[in-house]
């Protein structure tokens, strides 16, 4: 197996289908054995962006480079990587040892090594009980760890995953993705994955690029995402529950706040994260009135859903005694360094002036 990654850098990468243009101009880099997430919504281009760096489909402008080597043109076979899909695609009548060691097979690997890596993989994916089986006796759990048994096992440096966990239920995913990432960790293969599961993607990545409409919509590492959005899109798509984004006409703000580049405050829109409201709202610099609509208990918190008198939603997660009741007229507020604020004409970050 391969015990080192190589670093990936997609430079104004284009795929167009006829006249429709699904990916524009798409740059990002990764670093050798780094975990380099694609999230974004049903649509956004991550699979067509993963297929092109794969090699399954060609590309219509710019470049990939895999170990600073140029691809773009190669055939999947001379991109020394390997795939992980959703669905698993095991051979149905071969035993699991027989499945993951196939490539093995394929290889000539002498049958000391192949026995070696074998064993090797298999007791890294905790599969060893289960080698004498065949893939109608196993979960979906345990047949999504035989596909990636034998993508490690082949010692491809590279390993490209669309969607794997998709099929898993929640339990399962929980426990296939932190695999994965420790793998990612012992192995030091680089990994390339695509979801449009946020807590996958902040939970496993060095890097996430996160996509809208065939665009990367912002770059960086799950922190940064969450705690910096570049835009409008990135704050209501990462988190749970979103970004509130307010209008600046419905915030009761300080008269001293500055905007950089010399905009107004009337140029902008409000974000601020539900957990970031408080509740009361005495003591805070930023303040928005609103009436509770529904209230839902999460456990831990409660989630305070709020209506503006503009008509504006806003969620409000609330952990105090004294909870809101449905109907009920309240005030919430935050301080200047919850605030976020992005502006109307195109959505993106700006600064406050401090």
């Amino acid at each position: 197996m391969s015990e080192s990654g190589v670093s990936i850098e997609v430079q104004g990468l284009r795929k167009s289908w006829g006249a429709v243009e699904v990916l524009k101009a798409v740059d990002f880099g990764i670093e050798a054995g780094g975990f380099l997430t694609l999230l974004g919504p049903s649509g956004c281009g991550k699979s067509t962006l993963l297929r092109l760096i794969c090699g399954l489909d060609e590309v219509s402008g710019g470049q990939i480079l895999i170990d600073g080597k140029d691809v773009t043109g190669k055939a999947a076979a001379e991109r020394n990587l390997g795939m992980v899909f959703q669905n698993y695609a095991l051979f149905p009548h071969m035993t699991i040892e027989e499945n993951i060691s196939y490539g093995l097979k394929i290889r000539k690997v002498p049958a000391a090594e192949k026995k070696k890596q074998l064993d090797r993989v298999a007791e890294l994916m905790a599969l060893g009980s289960l080698l004498d089986r065949r893939p109608g006796q196993l979960s979906g759990g345990q047949q999504q760890r035989v596909a990636l048994a034998r993508v490690l096992v082949s010692g491809r440096p590279l390993v490209l995953m669309d969607e794997p966990l998709s099929n898993l239920d929640a339990k399962l995913r929980v426990e296939i993705r932190s695999e994965i990432r420790s793998l990612n960790k012992k192995l030091g293969i680089t990994i390339v994955y695509v979801t449009h599961d946020q807590s996958e993607a902040l939970s496993m990545s060095d890097r996430v690029v996160l996509m809208s409409a065939g665009e990367v919509a912002q770059v960086g590492t799950p922190k940064e995402l969450y705690e910096h959005p570049a835009n409008t899109f990135s704050a209501t798509f990462i988190g749970t529950p979103p970004t509130n984004i307010l209008d600046s006409s419905e915030v009761e703000f300080p008269a001293d706040l500055g905007v950089a580049g010399g905009h107004k405050v009337t140029d902008c829109q409000f974000g601020i994260r539900p957990e970031n409201l408080g509740f009361p709202a005495e003591d805070h610099e930023f303040r928005v009135k609103a009436r509770v609509q529904s209230v839902e208990y999460e456990g831990k918190v409660f989630l305070i859903h709020l209506v503006t008198a503009a008509g504006t939603t806003m969620v409000l997660s609330y952990s105090g005694a004294s909870v809101p009741q449905e109907g009920e007229e309240i005030t919430v507020g935050w301080g200047r360094e919850q605030t976020h604020l992005f502006l109307k004409k195109d959505g993106n970050a700006i600064a406050i002036e401090r």
